[in-house]
């Protein structure tokens, strides 16, 4: 029997980008889950977490580019700020 139900998963992030690995593990979480049939996923940034969408970030060396997880994000999901 095939699962036909869906589910929706939001994500809010209010941290900054840069500095902790919240941010980075919640979109990392979240386009993974993107990949599984009948699983819609939004992403609300708030507070900090809106600086996570500026375009241009200089991303600090050791880190992975979070403007370009929220990129992915929004052309699959659901993104607000």
């Amino acid at each position: 029997m095939e699962n036909t139900t869906s589910q929706t998963i939001l994500f809010i992030i209010n941290d900054a980008p840069y500095g902790d690995e919240r941010p980075f593990n919640a979109m990392r979480l979240a386009l993974n889950l993107m990949k599984r049939s009948g699983v819609k996923i939004r992403v609300f940034l708030t507070a900090d977490g809106v600086f996570c969408a500026r375009k241009g970030q200089k991303t600090p060396e050791g880190y992975y580019n979070v403007e370009r997880m929220v990129r992915a994000l929004a052309q699959r999901g659901e993104v607000a700020t």
